[in-house]
């Protein structure tokens, strides 16, 4: 089982240490990981040019996305994990799903049975973490892909997360997050397993 974990911010903080603990937390079942952060790459815009529509030969940037697109393909499930900015996932991680769209354009199903799940940081109690999350699980329920929360009782849509706006020591020590989280990651490892191994 494979699967590829992306840190929607642009420090290497909260998000950051959530994602990878999250991806340790899979490998240390087995799993094959990859990972990649937002964090000073280049990733433009999408213009709406149709460069991918017409030509089907991937997207008219050529930028980082080139690692993100190789990661989507190759992995079974998918991790997003962003911080909530203005209450919802960042720029950076919206552009980054915008982009996806050249990959679709080549191969529409190409994304199709995947599973994903979602992580959302704020530095309020109530700072936007379950929109993001819906943000997030829209952009899998577009693309044909299963998304995943954690169940009843704090999880409902995936894995949330209190930081204080203290970074990665906010998130080491919200114990309730880390909790949700584990919950959540549980029941992706299942469903996961279950996809991939009939």
């Amino acid at each position: 089982m494979k699967v590829f974990g992306i840190s929607g911010s642009p420090r290497l903080q909260g998000t950051h240490f959530a994602v990878n603990y999250a991806l340790q937390y899979l490998k240390d079942k087995g799993i094959d990981v990859r990972y990649f952060s937002v964090h000073k790459k280049k990733i433009n815009f999408c213009i709406h040019c149709d460069y991918c529509i017409k030509k089907k030969e991937g997207c008219i940037h050529k930028d980082d996305m080139e690692e993100v697109y190789k990661n989507l393909i190759w992995a079974d499930g998918v991790i997003i994990g962003t911080p909530v900015y203005q209450g919802n996932v960042t720029g950076q991680l919206k552009t980054l799903m915008d982009r996806c769209r050249a990959i679709l354009s080549k191969n529409p199903k190409i994304l199709r049975g995947k599973i994903g799940m979602g992580i959302a940081i704020g530095g309020d109690r109530n700072g936007g973490q379950e929109i993001a999350l819906r943000t997030i699980h829209d952009f899998f329920i577009i693309n044909e892909m299963i998304p995943v929360g954690g169940g009843s009782f704090g999880a409902n849509l995936g894995a949330t997360f209190w930081s204080k706006d203290k970074g990665k020591k906010g998130i080491e020590e919200d114990e309730e997050g880390l909790r949700v989280l584990r919950k959540t990651l549980n029941r992706f490892y299942d469903v996961l397993k279950e996809k991939v191994e009939g």
